[in-house]
């Protein structure tokens, strides 16, 4: 067969083929958002119609008034604003030792660097369960029990912020460095003044990353926090909240729902850096 008599796929079969492919990812889609739309939607929703048969997505009436009595019957209000102190404050120290480490590693030639990163990274295959029982002495000892430090120091210094932020200091060209150094700027200066800005993609990374991880941390501060009134983070409140009100579906729906507001917050102010930062960074598939 001569290639003048080879057919090319018509144009029709095109779209198609990727009207196929985007009904097949909405389905996708919606298998994955149902969860959520099932919490929304039984949110607001009477007592009487939480187990309705048949099951209807939509109550007899919508009951914003589920999450004004949501924070009535537990501190939940607290819960959220000790939560989001420390999910920013471990996110704020998690990113900048991450930027100094992954700088370190990647443009400052010292002895042992690459044996020390790879020691640090080995750390990733050791899972936080196993590190529980060590880390509550090490606090104990500390006296850091039942406070904020020990719910945001112990897990800001982790080695994939360095390894995220070393994969892309690797991208930049070190004709950079050089020119930083001609025009008399030493290594501290060349990362705050060149460095820093050009990685605003990937710290909104590990940003997002970090600020979702310790904002669903529930093992550690089960552990470490006895005062759950007063110093207790979201999930442990939202624990509290399901053990005093298990019957009452339609609060621990309301009080879910709102606990996802600041990850969702955080997710939209850093929307436009992620993708990029994702691609850049050296964790999607560069």
């Amino acid at each position: 067969m001569t290639s003048s008599q080879v057919t090319l796929p018509s144009p029709q079969f095109g779209r198609v083929r990727q009207a196929i492919g985007y009904v097949l990812l909405c389905l996708v889609a919606l298998a994955f958002l149902s969860p959520l739309i099932f919490m929304i939607a039984t949110s607001l929703k009477a007592p009487s119609d939480v187990f309705s048969v048949p099951p209807s997505l939509v109550g007899s009436e919508v009951r914003w008034r589920n999450y004004a009595e949501a924070f009535t019957f537990t501190p939940f209000l607290r819960y959220m604003i000790n939560g989001v102190f420390v999910a920013a404050a471990g996110t704020l120290i998690t990113v900048v030792v991450a930027a100094l480490s992954g700088y370190a590693f990647s443009r400052l030639r010292w002895r042992g660097r690459n044996l020390v990163f790879t020691a640090f990274l080995a750390t990733l295959m050791i899972p936080q369960e196993v590190l529980v029982v060590p880390m509550y002495i090490m606090v104990q000892k500390l006296g850091w029990v039942n406070t904020f430090t020990s719910l945001i120091v112990p897990w800001a210094f982790t080695a994939f912020g360095a390894f995220l932020l070393r994969q892309f200091f690797l991208t930049v060209p070190q004709e950079l460095d050089d020119a930083a150094r001609v025009d008399g700027a030493g290594p501290v200066r060349t990362f705050f003044s060149v460095m820093l800005p050009l990685a605003r993609p990937s710290l909104a990374v590990l940003a997002v990353f970090t600020f979702i991880s310790n904002w669903n941390s529930f093992i550690w501060p089960l552990v470490v926090i006895n005062d759950v009134q007063k110093l207790g983070t979201v999930p442990l409140g939202l624990q509290q909240f399901f053990s005093q009100q298990s019957s009452n579906w339609h609060l621990v729906m309301a009080a879910s729902t709102v606990s996802m507001a600041p990850t969702v917050i955080v997710l939209i102010l850093l929307q436009r850096h992620l993708v990029r930062g994702i691609v850049t960074s050296g964790i999607g598939g560069r």
